[in-house]
This record gives C-alpha cells, structure tokens and sequence, in this order.
C-alpha cells in the first residue's frame, strides 16, 4: 500500500510540475496550432514585425508605436503614450497574461495589418518575441 501511495505522489508532483512549467505563451502557441497553423517561426514573425502594411494615415508595421529595438520603450503613434518595452528580457511582465495578449493581437492586427492575424501569424510573432 504504501509503495502504491509513493508512485501516486511522485506522478502527481511530475504532471503538476510539468503544468507549471507551461507558459502563457505556450498556451496559446498551443491554441494556435488547434487553430490550424503548423511549425512557428521567429523569423518569420521578426520579417512580419518590421514589414510595412498600407494605412490610412501612411504605410504601418509593428515598429511604428513598439520602435525597431524591442529592449526600449517604444510611443502610440496616435496618442504619444509611452509604450514600455516589448522584450521579455528586459520587460518580465510581458507575454505574462493570455487575455491581455489576445487583446492586443486582436486591436494592433487590425490597426497594423487592417485585419486580424491568423493562428500562424500570431504564434510567429509570439516565437519572435518570446527570443527578444
């Protein structure tokens, strides 16, 4: 009984161990890939981050308000907020939380592309960002 009671123990702390290892990012990676999207990549999110998309004030990418250096602040091109840094490495709150990232997906792809990202392209840009 008691050996039956150790190997419980020790699986449960292994799944739960593996649950807590699971970011946000990778819940949503996961979700994406549910969605259809294959193999993600953070080149291709890096070319779809500096690409220009037609707006109607001028030509837009996601430089535009988070800036080409993702370790610094970037400014809303509309209201001049400040907009702090993109990068995880310098920036521990971002690519924290699932609901404030599909948020902003959802509100900047419009903005930016002027419709909203695929599965494929958000977990490319995730992919990009998470290595800033």
């Amino acid at each position: 009984m008691k050996k039956w009671a150790l190997t419980c123990t020790t699986s449960f702390v292994l799944l739960t161990s593996s649950v807590q290892a699971e970011t946000p990012v990778d819940t949503l990676l996961q979700s994406y890939q549910s969605a259809g999207a294959t193999h993600f990549s953070a080149e291709a999110g890096k070319t779809l981050w500096f690409k220009s998309f037609p707006g109607k004030d001028g030509q837009r990418s996601c430089t535009t308000c988070h800036g080409e250096n993702l370790t610094q602040a970037g400014k809303h091109a509309t209201t001049g907020k400040t907009i702090q840094a993109m990068a995880p490495s310098v920036n521990k709150k971002r690519l924290m939380q699932v609901k404030k990232m599909n948020k902003w997906f959802k509100r900047n792809c419009k903005w930016t592309l002027g419709r909203e990202c695929t599965a494929q392209e958000k977990g490319d840009l995730l992919s990009f960002l998470r290595t800033q």
